[in-house]
């Protein structure tokens, strides 16, 4: 089957639905109270784990691609985005309102007392424009090479967003953490790579010289 016979329409819809999951399991646990002794708690750190989980398998896709030449792949791409800030907004929201319930100063002296409270929000400030262009009139409006530039800061937030779980997980979690951060570290070397090889200019062969019409400059 060639890329244009990929059903990509069933495809996208399956992927939407199994990144969904997720939010229908956490508002089900909610509901019937079993989010454990401190709900709000439960709540961060599953949609965070969904946030960075989603937002490096969005980072997969064009190594998969290049590893695979499933070129439809990339089409997926921006179901995968779009729900990593979905997830992320879930994230603040339970941080923002539930914990804090929107009080700035609270939230200020949270900022200083735990720092990676910090990394998390500049995290998310950095998403907010990737969803916001991922869309057909953004590539228009900004153009091909300027809306690539500003996508590549994902790998900017993906680094804090390892960041932010590394400095707050305590033993039993550091595990998982790393295992989050050392997918990133194989994904920023493979990224590092591309850029190098296609940086590389093609070199000229010995055997190939410029055509000459005349061997002198006509009068």
């Amino acid at each position: 089957m060639n890329q244009a016979q990929l059903p990509i329409g069933p495809a996208r819809g399956g992927l939407f639905a199994a990144c969904l999951l997720p939010a229908l399991w956490l508002a089900w646990q909610s509901w019937h109270g079993q989010l454990g002794s401190d709900p709000v708690q439960a709540a961060q750190r599953l949609t965070g784990t969904w946030t960075l989980s989603l937002l490096l398998l969005t980072l997969c896709i064009s190594p998969l691609r290049a590893l695979t030449q499933l070129h439809w792949l990339l089409r997926l791409r921006r179901t995968l985005g779009l729900f990593t800030f979905f997830y992320a907004t879930l994230h603040g929201l339970c941080y923002l309102g539930l914990a804090h319930d929107f009080a700035v100063d609270a939230i200020i002296r949270d900022i200083f007392k735990h720092p990676y409270v910090g990394l998390g929000l500049a995290a998310f400030v950095l998403l907010v424009p990737l969803a916001a262009t991922s869309n057909q009139w953004a590539i228009r409006r900004l153009g091909g090479r300027r809306w690539q530039d500003l996508h590549r800061s994902i790998y900017p937030i993906a680094i804090l967003g390892c960041l932010h779980l590394l400095w707050q997980s305590d033993a039993t979690e550091l595990p998982s953490a790393l295992g989050f951060s050392l997918l990133l570290a194989i994904l920023l070397w493979w990224r590092i790579r591309e850029r190098r090889r296609k940086a590389v200019p093609m070199q000229r062969s010995a055997a190939v010289q410029p055509i000459r019409f005349h061997d002198k400059r006509p009068d």
